[in-house]
């Protein structure tokens, strides 16, 4: 669709939703698109296609009351568990925080993504518990590296 234009003509975009009907979405899709091509359109973008909820809406208009769904909210029962977890975050960092501190030679096993997998020979320099991230010394490149701690797999003696 090339249009051709004049010195006068402006283009004028709208946005307009449409309700076909026929047997299937193909066939309501097929009905649209040959009366767009009917039209003289400079260009058209068939952006999406549903099909009405039918029986959603049908089950709607039968149901004759609201059921109230009684939520019971326990706090006593909430608060040992976010002590558990907060108690299982601290033993994890407090191992980290044990290499860190014996400047121990351990093996990172780091996943970048994509399927790549770093097996790192290192010494932890540095942790920072507010944005999750390790800083590590690597003794094979004598690089420091920065690693996330959902980057990092396994620590290995």
């Amino acid at each position: 669709m090339n249009p051709t234009k004049s010195a006068s003509s402006k283009s004028y975009l709208f946005q307009v939703e449409m309700l076909v009907e026929g047997t299937d979405n193909g066939d309501a899709l097929e009905q649209i698109v040959h009366a767009l091509n009917q039209l003289n359109l400079a260009d058209y973008r068939i952006l999406s296609g549903i099909q009405l909820g039918s029986i959603i809406d049908q089950r709607k208009l039968e149901a004759d009351s609201h059921t109230a769904i009684p939520v019971h909210t326990k706090q006593e029962t909430a608060k040992p568990v976010q002590k558990a977890a907060q108690q299982q975050t601290e033993n994890g960092f407090e191992s980290i925080r044990i290499y860190m501190k014996s400047n121990k030679l351990i093996r990172l096993i780091v996943n970048k993504g994509f399927g790549v997998k770093l097996s790192i020979p290192c010494r932890i320099i540095n942790f920072d518990e507010d944005t999750n991230v390790v800083t590590v010394y690597h003794v094979d490149e004598k690089q420091v590296y920065t690693f996330r701690l959902n980057e990092i797999e396994d620590f290995q003696e």
